[in-house]
Protein backbone atom coordinates (compact mmCIF):
# COMPACT_ATOMS: atom_id res chain seq x y z
CA UNK A 1 0.00 0.00 0.00
CA UNK A 2 2.83 2.36 0.88
CA UNK A 3 4.34 1.88 -2.58
CA UNK A 4 1.05 2.70 -4.28
CA UNK A 5 0.74 5.92 -2.25
CA UNK A 6 4.27 6.93 -3.20
CA UNK A 7 3.52 6.20 -6.84
CA UNK A 8 0.33 8.24 -6.68
CA UNK A 9 2.22 11.13 -5.08
CA UNK A 10 4.78 10.96 -7.90
CA UNK A 11 2.02 11.14 -10.48
CA UNK A 12 0.65 14.24 -8.82
CA UNK A 13 4.06 15.86 -9.04
CA UNK A 14 4.26 14.96 -12.73
CA UNK A 15 1.02 16.83 -13.15
CA UNK A 16 2.56 20.06 -11.90
CA UNK A 17 2.98 23.09 -14.09
CA UNK A 18 6.45 24.53 -14.49
CA UNK A 19 5.23 27.95 -15.53
CA UNK A 20 2.37 30.22 -14.57
CA UNK A 21 -0.15 29.38 -17.21
CA UNK A 22 -3.87 29.78 -17.47
CA UNK A 23 -5.93 27.14 -15.69
CA UNK A 24 -8.67 26.00 -18.06
CA UNK A 25 -11.97 24.96 -16.48
CA UNK A 26 -15.64 24.50 -17.26
CA UNK A 27 -18.45 25.24 -14.83
CA UNK A 28 -22.19 24.70 -14.76
CA UNK A 29 -25.10 24.07 -12.38
CA UNK A 30 -27.29 21.03 -11.95
CA UNK A 31 -31.04 21.68 -11.52
CA UNK A 32 -30.72 20.88 -7.80
CA UNK A 33 -28.29 23.78 -7.34
CA UNK A 34 -25.02 21.86 -7.21
CA UNK A 35 -22.28 23.90 -8.86
CA UNK A 36 -19.86 21.79 -10.91
CA UNK A 37 -16.34 22.73 -12.02
CA UNK A 38 -14.29 20.51 -14.34
CA UNK A 39 -10.57 20.86 -15.02
CA UNK A 40 -8.93 18.55 -17.55
CA UNK A 41 -5.21 17.90 -17.08
CA UNK A 42 -3.84 15.07 -19.21
CA UNK A 43 -0.29 15.28 -17.86
CA UNK A 44 -0.72 12.53 -15.24
CA UNK A 45 -3.21 9.67 -14.81
CA UNK A 46 -4.81 10.93 -11.60
CA UNK A 47 -8.14 12.53 -10.75
CA UNK A 48 -9.24 14.56 -7.73
CA UNK A 49 -12.92 14.39 -6.85
CA UNK A 50 -13.76 17.02 -4.25
CA UNK A 51 -16.76 18.67 -2.70
CA UNK A 52 -16.62 21.91 -0.72
CA UNK A 53 -19.62 22.80 1.44
CA UNK A 54 -20.38 26.35 2.48
CA UNK A 55 -20.48 25.52 6.17
CA UNK A 56 -17.85 26.22 8.78
CA UNK A 57 -17.69 27.00 12.46
CA UNK A 58 -19.21 30.44 11.88
CA UNK A 59 -22.50 28.75 10.92
CA UNK A 60 -22.92 27.03 14.28
CA UNK A 61 -25.25 27.67 17.18
CA UNK A 62 -23.18 29.43 19.89
CA UNK A 63 -24.40 26.71 22.28
CA UNK A 64 -23.32 23.93 19.92
CA UNK A 65 -19.88 24.92 18.69
CA UNK A 66 -17.70 22.35 16.94
CA UNK A 67 -20.43 20.86 14.74
CA UNK A 68 -18.81 21.74 11.38
CA UNK A 69 -15.50 20.17 12.36
CA UNK A 70 -17.33 17.20 13.90
CA UNK A 71 -19.00 16.52 10.56
CA UNK A 72 -15.60 16.48 8.87
CA UNK A 73 -15.11 13.24 10.84
CA UNK A 74 -18.68 11.99 11.05
CA UNK A 75 -19.27 11.83 7.31
CA UNK A 76 -16.56 9.19 6.91
CA UNK A 77 -18.57 6.83 9.15
CA UNK A 78 -20.49 5.30 6.29
CA UNK A 79 -23.53 5.62 4.06
CA UNK A 80 -26.53 3.57 3.00
CA UNK A 81 -24.33 1.73 0.47
CA UNK A 82 -20.90 1.99 2.12
CA UNK A 83 -20.87 0.04 5.36
CA UNK A 84 -19.47 1.50 8.54
CA UNK A 85 -15.66 1.25 8.51
CA UNK A 86 -15.52 0.57 4.77
CA UNK A 87 -14.90 4.10 3.45
CA UNK A 88 -11.14 4.13 3.93
CA UNK A 89 -10.81 0.51 2.84
CA UNK A 90 -12.63 1.26 -0.41
CA UNK A 91 -10.37 4.21 -1.15
CA UNK A 92 -7.06 2.50 -0.36
CA UNK A 93 -7.95 -0.77 -2.07
CA UNK A 94 -8.49 1.21 -5.27
CA UNK A 95 -5.10 2.97 -5.08
CA UNK A 96 -6.39 6.23 -3.67
CA UNK A 97 -6.09 8.62 -0.77
CA UNK A 98 -8.66 10.88 0.84
CA UNK A 99 -8.96 13.57 3.45
CA UNK A 100 -11.05 16.49 4.65
CA UNK A 101 -10.54 19.78 6.46
CA UNK A 102 -12.67 22.47 8.08
CA UNK A 103 -12.29 26.21 8.56
CA UNK A 104 -14.52 28.90 10.00
CA UNK A 105 -16.07 29.30 6.54
CA UNK A 106 -16.20 25.93 4.71
CA UNK A 107 -15.68 22.17 4.87
CA UNK A 108 -13.75 20.35 2.14
CA UNK A 109 -13.69 16.63 1.29
CA UNK A 110 -11.64 14.99 -1.46
CA UNK A 111 -10.42 11.73 -2.93
CA UNK A 112 -7.36 11.27 -5.13
CA UNK A 113 -7.58 8.23 -7.40
CA UNK A 114 -5.89 6.87 -10.49
CA UNK A 115 -7.95 8.34 -13.34
CA UNK A 116 -9.56 5.00 -14.17
CA UNK A 117 -11.47 5.36 -10.88
CA UNK A 118 -13.13 8.70 -11.66
CA UNK A 119 -16.58 7.12 -11.46
CA UNK A 120 -15.80 5.59 -8.07
CA UNK A 121 -14.81 8.97 -6.61
CA UNK A 122 -18.00 10.57 -7.91
CA UNK A 123 -20.17 7.78 -6.54
CA UNK A 124 -18.54 7.99 -3.10
CA UNK A 125 -18.99 11.75 -2.82
CA UNK A 126 -22.61 11.46 -3.98
CA UNK A 127 -23.15 8.80 -1.32
CA UNK A 128 -21.74 11.13 1.35
CA UNK A 129 -24.22 13.78 0.26
CA UNK A 130 -27.31 11.66 -0.48
CA UNK A 131 -27.14 8.70 1.88
CA UNK A 132 -25.10 9.51 5.01
CA UNK A 133 -25.77 7.30 8.00
CA UNK A 134 -25.90 9.51 11.08
CA UNK A 135 -26.62 7.33 14.07
CA UNK A 136 -25.69 7.21 17.73
CA UNK A 137 -22.81 4.76 17.38
CA UNK A 138 -21.16 7.01 14.77
CA UNK A 139 -21.66 10.13 16.88
CA UNK A 140 -20.25 8.43 19.99
CA UNK A 141 -17.24 7.07 18.10
CA UNK A 142 -16.33 10.37 16.47
CA UNK A 143 -16.90 12.26 19.70
CA UNK A 144 -14.01 10.33 21.21
CA UNK A 145 -11.90 10.90 18.06
CA UNK A 146 -12.48 14.67 18.20
CA UNK A 147 -11.71 14.79 21.92
CA UNK A 148 -8.41 13.03 21.31
CA UNK A 149 -7.62 15.43 18.45
CA UNK A 150 -8.31 18.40 20.71
CA UNK A 151 -6.09 16.99 23.44
CA UNK A 152 -3.28 16.35 20.96
CA UNK A 153 -3.46 19.49 18.82
CA UNK A 154 -4.80 22.09 21.24
CA UNK A 155 -4.91 21.25 24.95
CA UNK A 156 -1.46 19.62 25.16
CA UNK A 157 0.21 21.50 22.33
CA UNK A 158 2.57 24.36 23.23
CA UNK A 159 0.91 27.63 22.17
CA UNK A 160 -2.06 25.54 21.03
CA UNK A 161 -4.62 28.07 22.28
CA UNK A 162 -3.00 31.08 20.63
CA UNK A 163 -5.34 31.54 17.64
CA UNK A 164 -8.39 30.76 19.77
CA UNK A 165 -7.40 33.42 22.30
CA UNK A 166 -6.79 35.98 19.55
CA UNK A 167 -10.21 35.29 18.03
CA UNK A 168 -11.98 35.40 21.39
CA UNK A 169 -10.62 38.87 22.07
CA UNK A 170 -10.85 40.37 18.56
CA UNK A 171 -14.45 39.33 17.91
CA UNK A 172 -17.31 40.14 20.24
CA UNK A 173 -20.43 39.37 18.17
CA UNK A 174 -19.21 37.49 15.09
CA UNK A 175 -19.06 33.66 15.29
CA UNK A 176 -15.35 33.89 14.49
CA UNK A 177 -15.03 34.42 18.23
CA UNK A 178 -14.92 30.68 18.97
CA UNK A 179 -12.40 28.04 17.91
CA UNK A 180 -13.10 25.86 14.87
CA UNK A 181 -12.72 22.68 16.93
CA UNK A 182 -15.41 24.03 19.25
CA UNK A 183 -16.44 22.97 22.74
CA UNK A 184 -16.37 19.35 23.87
CA UNK A 185 -19.10 20.17 26.39
CA UNK A 186 -21.33 21.37 23.54
CA UNK A 187 -20.71 18.17 21.58
CA UNK A 188 -21.40 16.02 24.64
CA UNK A 189 -24.69 17.83 25.24
CA UNK A 190 -25.89 17.58 21.63
CA UNK A 191 -28.59 15.10 20.72
CA UNK A 192 -28.61 12.81 17.70
CA UNK A 193 -31.49 14.84 16.31
CA UNK A 194 -29.37 18.01 16.44
CA UNK A 195 -26.62 16.37 14.38
CA UNK A 196 -29.18 15.11 11.88
CA UNK A 197 -30.73 18.59 11.60
CA UNK A 198 -27.31 20.15 10.99
CA UNK A 199 -26.65 17.70 8.19
CA UNK A 200 -30.03 18.34 6.59
CA UNK A 201 -29.55 22.11 6.72
CA UNK A 202 -26.01 22.47 5.39
CA UNK A 203 -25.15 19.30 3.45
CA UNK A 204 -27.26 19.95 0.39
CA UNK A 205 -26.31 20.27 -3.30
CA UNK A 206 -27.28 23.95 -3.40
CA UNK A 207 -24.78 24.65 -0.61
CA UNK A 208 -21.84 22.93 -2.30
CA UNK A 209 -19.44 22.92 -5.22
CA UNK A 210 -18.17 19.74 -6.87
CA UNK A 211 -14.73 19.91 -8.51
CA UNK A 212 -13.37 17.11 -10.69
CA UNK A 213 -9.79 17.77 -11.79
CA UNK A 214 -7.17 15.67 -13.53
CA UNK A 215 -7.03 13.28 -16.44
CA UNK A 216 -10.74 13.14 -17.22
CA UNK A 217 -13.01 12.59 -20.20
CA UNK A 218 -15.27 15.61 -19.78
CA UNK A 219 -18.38 14.29 -21.65
CA UNK A 220 -18.23 11.00 -19.76
CA UNK A 221 -17.62 12.77 -16.45
CA UNK A 222 -20.73 14.89 -17.01
CA UNK A 223 -22.78 11.73 -17.57
CA UNK A 224 -21.56 10.27 -14.29
CA UNK A 225 -22.19 13.54 -12.42
CA UNK A 226 -25.76 13.61 -13.69
CA UNK A 227 -26.21 9.93 -12.79
CA UNK A 228 -24.96 10.20 -9.22
CA UNK A 229 -25.62 13.80 -8.18
CA UNK A 230 -28.64 14.67 -10.35
CA UNK A 231 -31.19 12.72 -8.24
CA UNK A 232 -30.16 14.40 -4.96
CA UNK A 233 -32.93 16.81 -3.92
CA UNK A 234 -32.26 20.50 -3.44
CA UNK A 235 -32.08 21.60 0.18
CA UNK A 236 -33.90 24.49 1.78
CA UNK A 237 -32.43 27.92 1.16
CA UNK A 238 -30.03 28.84 3.94
CA UNK A 239 -30.64 32.21 5.56
CA UNK A 240 -27.30 33.56 6.72
CA UNK A 241 -27.03 36.25 9.36
CA UNK A 242 -24.71 39.22 8.99
CA UNK A 243 -22.57 40.05 12.01
CA UNK A 244 -20.96 43.49 12.18
CA UNK A 245 -18.18 44.23 14.65
CA UNK A 246 -17.72 47.72 16.02
CA UNK A 247 -14.29 49.21 15.19
CA UNK A 248 -11.55 48.77 17.76
CA UNK A 249 -10.64 52.26 18.94
CA UNK A 250 -8.35 51.54 21.87
CA UNK A 251 -5.87 48.80 22.65
CA UNK A 252 -7.37 45.61 24.05
CA UNK A 253 -5.14 43.97 26.68
CA UNK A 254 -5.45 40.29 27.50
CA UNK A 255 -3.39 37.54 29.13
CA UNK A 256 -3.53 33.79 28.68
CA UNK A 257 -1.64 31.27 30.81
CA UNK A 258 -0.54 28.12 28.97
CA UNK A 259 0.61 25.18 31.12
CA UNK A 260 2.44 23.68 28.12
CA UNK A 261 5.04 26.41 27.64
CA UNK A 262 8.13 27.74 29.39
CA UNK A 263 8.77 30.80 27.21
CA UNK A 264 6.30 33.71 26.97
CA UNK A 265 5.06 35.02 23.66
CA UNK A 266 3.58 38.41 22.93
CA UNK A 267 0.97 38.87 20.21
CA UNK A 268 -0.29 42.02 18.52
CA UNK A 269 -3.45 41.32 16.50
CA UNK A 270 -5.53 43.64 14.35
CA UNK A 271 -9.02 43.04 12.95
CA UNK A 272 -8.88 43.37 9.16
CA UNK A 273 -11.29 43.15 6.21
CA UNK A 274 -12.59 40.16 4.27
CA UNK A 275 -10.26 38.01 2.17
CA UNK A 276 -12.22 39.22 -0.87
CA UNK A 277 -10.98 42.81 -0.55
CA UNK A 278 -8.00 44.39 -2.25
CA UNK A 279 -6.75 45.58 1.16
CA UNK A 280 -6.50 41.95 2.31
CA UNK A 281 -4.09 41.24 -0.54
CA UNK A 282 -2.03 44.30 0.38
CA UNK A 283 -1.85 43.02 3.96
CA UNK A 284 -0.53 39.72 2.57
CA UNK A 285 2.30 41.67 0.98
CA UNK A 286 2.96 43.61 4.16
CA UNK A 287 3.40 40.38 6.13
CA UNK A 288 5.88 39.20 3.51
CA UNK A 289 7.89 42.42 3.85
CA UNK A 290 7.91 42.22 7.62
CA UNK A 291 8.56 38.54 8.28
CA UNK A 292 9.08 36.32 5.25
CA UNK A 293 12.54 34.83 5.57
CA UNK A 294 15.74 35.79 7.33
CA UNK A 295 16.16 38.96 5.27
CA UNK A 296 12.73 40.27 6.34
CA UNK A 297 12.57 43.42 8.45
CA UNK A 298 11.40 41.81 11.70
CA UNK A 299 13.82 38.89 11.56
CA UNK A 300 16.83 40.91 10.45
CA UNK A 301 16.43 43.55 13.13
CA UNK A 302 14.85 41.80 16.13
CA UNK A 303 16.25 38.27 15.87
CA UNK A 304 19.47 38.57 13.88
CA UNK A 305 20.92 42.00 14.70
CA UNK A 306 19.60 42.78 18.19
CA UNK A 307 19.08 39.17 19.32
CA UNK A 308 16.01 40.23 21.28
CA UNK A 309 13.78 37.34 20.28
CA UNK A 310 13.94 33.63 19.56
CA UNK A 311 11.18 34.03 16.99
CA UNK A 312 9.21 36.87 15.48
CA UNK A 313 6.71 36.89 12.65
CA UNK A 314 3.56 38.28 11.07
CA UNK A 315 0.81 36.72 9.00
CA UNK A 316 -2.52 37.71 7.54
CA UNK A 317 -5.16 35.23 8.75
CA UNK A 318 -7.79 35.83 6.08
CA UNK A 319 -11.42 34.72 6.26
CA UNK A 320 -14.66 35.23 4.39
CA UNK A 321 -16.14 38.00 6.54
CA UNK A 322 -13.17 39.47 8.45
CA UNK A 323 -9.50 38.78 8.82
CA UNK A 324 -6.97 38.95 11.64
CA UNK A 325 -3.50 40.37 11.13
CA UNK A 326 -1.28 38.67 13.71
CA UNK A 327 2.23 39.63 14.81
CA UNK A 328 4.04 37.51 17.39
CA UNK A 329 7.37 37.50 19.14
CA UNK A 330 9.13 35.34 21.72
CA UNK A 331 11.55 37.46 23.78
CA UNK A 332 14.83 35.98 24.94
CA UNK A 333 17.38 36.82 27.62
CA UNK A 334 16.65 40.00 29.55
CA UNK A 335 14.35 41.38 26.89
CA UNK A 336 10.63 41.68 27.57
CA UNK A 337 7.45 41.50 25.57
CA UNK A 338 7.25 45.29 25.75
CA UNK A 339 10.70 45.50 24.16
CA UNK A 340 9.51 43.33 21.27
CA UNK A 341 6.37 45.40 20.74
CA UNK A 342 8.45 48.60 20.71
CA UNK A 343 10.69 47.22 17.95
CA UNK A 344 7.71 45.89 15.99
CA UNK A 345 5.99 49.27 16.17
CA UNK A 346 9.09 51.05 14.91
CA UNK A 347 9.12 48.88 11.79
CA UNK A 348 5.40 49.41 11.21
CA UNK A 349 5.77 53.18 11.56
CA UNK A 350 8.61 53.06 9.07
CA UNK A 351 6.35 51.19 6.66
CA UNK A 352 3.58 53.76 7.25
CA UNK A 353 5.84 56.70 6.45
CA UNK A 354 8.39 55.50 3.90
CA UNK A 355 7.83 53.77 0.59
CA UNK A 356 9.66 50.47 0.28
CA UNK A 357 12.55 50.64 -2.17
CA UNK A 358 12.09 49.75 -5.83
CA UNK A 359 14.50 46.85 -5.31
CA UNK A 360 12.48 45.46 -2.39
CA UNK A 361 9.27 46.00 -4.34
CA UNK A 362 10.58 43.97 -7.27
CA UNK A 363 11.65 41.21 -4.86
CA UNK A 364 8.14 41.25 -3.37
CA UNK A 365 6.51 40.89 -6.78
CA UNK A 366 8.84 38.00 -7.62
CA UNK A 367 7.82 36.22 -4.42
CA UNK A 368 4.14 36.50 -5.33
CA UNK A 369 4.74 35.32 -8.87
CA UNK A 370 6.47 32.26 -7.41
CA UNK A 371 3.68 31.73 -4.86
CA UNK A 372 1.13 31.78 -7.67
CA UNK A 373 2.99 29.12 -9.61
CA UNK A 374 3.36 26.99 -6.48
CA UNK A 375 -0.33 27.25 -5.58
CA UNK A 376 -1.28 25.79 -8.96
CA UNK A 377 1.62 23.37 -9.25
CA UNK A 378 -0.43 20.21 -8.63
CA UNK A 379 -3.84 18.99 -9.73
CA UNK A 380 -4.79 18.68 -6.07
CA UNK A 381 -3.91 22.33 -5.43
CA UNK A 382 -5.83 23.47 -8.49
CA UNK A 383 -8.92 21.54 -7.39
CA UNK A 384 -9.01 23.19 -3.97
CA UNK A 385 -8.32 26.63 -5.44
CA UNK A 386 -11.17 26.26 -7.94
CA UNK A 387 -13.56 25.28 -5.14
CA UNK A 388 -12.43 28.11 -2.85
CA UNK A 389 -12.60 30.82 -5.49
CA UNK A 390 -16.15 29.81 -6.35
CA UNK A 391 -17.50 29.25 -2.85
CA UNK A 392 -15.74 31.97 -0.85
CA UNK A 393 -14.87 34.61 -3.44
CA UNK A 394 -17.71 34.17 -5.94
CA UNK A 395 -15.35 34.17 -8.93
CA UNK A 396 -13.75 30.94 -10.13
CA UNK A 397 -11.59 32.77 -12.66
CA UNK A 398 -9.64 34.39 -9.83
CA UNK A 399 -7.48 31.29 -10.18
CA UNK A 400 -6.16 33.04 -13.31
CA UNK A 401 -6.63 36.72 -12.44
CA UNK A 402 -5.80 37.12 -8.74
CA UNK A 403 -2.13 37.44 -9.62
CA UNK A 404 -3.05 40.49 -11.69
CA UNK A 405 -4.43 42.07 -8.51
CA UNK A 406 -1.16 41.48 -6.70
CA UNK A 407 0.80 42.82 -9.67
CA UNK A 408 -1.26 46.02 -9.65
CA UNK A 409 -0.62 46.82 -5.97
CA UNK A 410 1.62 49.85 -5.60
CA UNK A 411 4.22 50.90 -3.07
CA UNK A 412 1.88 53.74 -2.09
CA UNK A 413 -0.90 51.28 -1.34
CA UNK A 414 1.39 49.29 0.91
CA UNK A 415 2.14 52.44 2.89
CA UNK A 416 -1.53 53.51 3.02
CA UNK A 417 -2.91 50.14 4.07
CA UNK A 418 -0.33 49.93 6.86
CA UNK A 419 -1.56 53.34 8.00
CA UNK A 420 -5.19 52.26 7.79
CA UNK A 421 -5.10 49.04 9.82
CA UNK A 422 -1.87 48.63 11.79
CA UNK A 423 -2.23 51.23 14.54
CA UNK A 424 -1.80 50.77 18.31
CA UNK A 425 -5.35 51.88 19.12
CA UNK A 426 -6.81 49.27 16.72
CA UNK A 427 -5.32 46.13 18.16
CA UNK A 428 -5.19 43.42 20.76
CA UNK A 429 -2.04 42.93 22.82
CA UNK A 430 -2.07 39.38 24.13
CA UNK A 431 0.51 38.27 26.67
CA UNK A 432 0.70 34.52 26.15
CA UNK A 433 2.62 33.32 29.18
CA UNK A 434 3.52 30.12 31.07
CA UNK A 435 1.03 29.10 33.74
CA UNK A 436 2.16 30.39 37.14
CA UNK A 437 2.82 26.97 38.62
CA UNK A 438 4.78 26.06 35.47
CA UNK A 439 6.81 29.28 35.64
CA UNK A 440 7.79 28.52 39.27
CA UNK A 441 9.10 25.01 38.48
Amino acid sequence: MKKSLIALSSMLMLGSTAFAQKVAFEEYDLPNGLHVILHNDQSAPVVITSVMYHVGSKDENPERTGFAHFFEHLLFEGTKNIKRGEWMKTVTSNGGTNNANTSDDRTYYFEVFPSNNTELGLWMESERLMHPVINQIGVDTQNEVVKEEKRLRVDNQPYGQLIAEVKKNLFKVHPYRWATIGSMEHLDAATLEEFQAFNKKFYSPNNAVLVVAGQIDIPQTKVWIEKYFGPIPRGEKIERKTFVEQPITETIHATYEDPNIQKPMVVAAYRTPSMKTRDARVLDMISTILSDGKSSRFYKKIVDDKKMALQVGAFNYTQEDYGSYIIYGMPQGEFTSQDIIKEVDEEIVKLQNELISEKDFQKLQNIYENNYVDSNSSVEGIAENLASYYLLYGDVNLINTEMDIYRSITREEIRDVARKYLNPNQRLILDYVPAKDKAQN
